[in-house]
């Protein structure tokens, strides 16, 4: 399927969507300044006149006064999955929609991108420069928390797919960036748990797995959510004898069963980031989760 096809289903699959009780709108993308319940493209100063950018979206009751006056908020920072056309995924930063899930809109929300080695554009499928989106991550989370009001002891890492993975490969990828983050979510995919063929990093499996381990050792004590669309044991498998799993928390889910048959009007297929959007049991239990650890 064309890439410019996907994106259109995407956008249709949004044109009157029938929202219930609960149910989450995902906010669109826009250009201009930030201002609050607004989606914005940012283009950091240091890639000026490239492709590369991050959205950034401040919550409703945000006001630079409120930031003059001291008043944070708690940020989460997403990546977003690979192009994979048969699921609707486009790669695309403007695309995502995880994070503000999650939050319910109540955080600031940030989408990061992977980043094409010649710096011209965002990376769709996995992580371009490995060594620009570490550093990206490092330099604009800081910023983006003094500027906005974000809380720097409340910064929660999250992805989908490609970015559920990211979320130790590039999140704990060293202790300058691991330091970030206040915890960790992932949906479908972990990192270190399958080979990934046509990649140097993710393949042989043995050699995956002890750079994998080595990273969930940068976790310490701090919270994890793992979540998996169908369930989590091939995760919690990989991760038993490999890190203490106290602080650790496994959601199995089942897509269907929250959004309905596929293809439908939140998304095209079971392995999506849309389920956070629809009001149910299981995004309750995340939110609850992320309360206890954001109080």
């Amino acid at each position: 399927m064309h890439r410019s096809l996907v994106v259109t289903i995407l956008a249709l699959s949004y044109f009157g969507l029938t929202l219930s009780a609960g149910d989450l709108a995902l906010p669109s993308m826009s250009n201009g300044e930030p201002a609050a319940a607004k989606r914005v493209r940012v283009i950091s100063p240091e890639y000026r006149g490239s492709e590369v950018y991050h959205s950034l979206y401040l919550p409703a009751d945000w006001s630079a006064a409120k930031v003059e006056g001291g008043e944070t908020w708690p940020v989460i920072v997403e990546y977003t999955g690979n192009y994979f056309p048969a699921a609707g995924s486009t790669g695309e930063v403007k695309d995502a929609a995880l994070g503000f899930g999650i939050s319910r809109g109540k955080f600031i929300w940030v989408v990061l991108p992977f980043i094409e080695p010649d710096r011209s554009k965002n990376a769709i499928t996995w992580w371009g420069d490995k060594t620009l989106t570490i550093n990206y991550a490092k330099d604009n989370v800081p910023q983006i928390c003094e500027q906005y009001g974000g809380d720097p002891d409340k910064v929660l890492l999250c992805g989908f797919s490609r970015g559920a993975i990211a979320v130790n490969y590039i999140g704990l990828h060293n202790d300058e960036i691991a330091k970030l983050w206040c915890g960790f979510i992932t949906h479908d995919h972990y990192d270190g748990v399958k080979r990934w063929k046509g990649t140097e990093w993710g393949t042989p499996l043995e050699a995956y797995q002890s750079a994998a381990t080595k990273r969930l050792a940068r976790i310490r004590e701090r919270p994890v959510l793992v979540c998996e669309n169908g369930n989590t044991a091939a995760t919690e498998a990989f991760l038993e004898g490999g890190v203490a799993l106290d602080h650790f928390t496994f959601l199995s889910i089942k897509t269907e069963d929250i959004l309905g048959e596929f293809p439908n009007q939140w998304a095209i297929h079971p392995h999506n980031d849309r389920w956070l959007l629809k009001a149910s049991d299981k995004a309750n239990a995340v939110a609850r989760w992320l309360d206890e650890i954001t109080e």
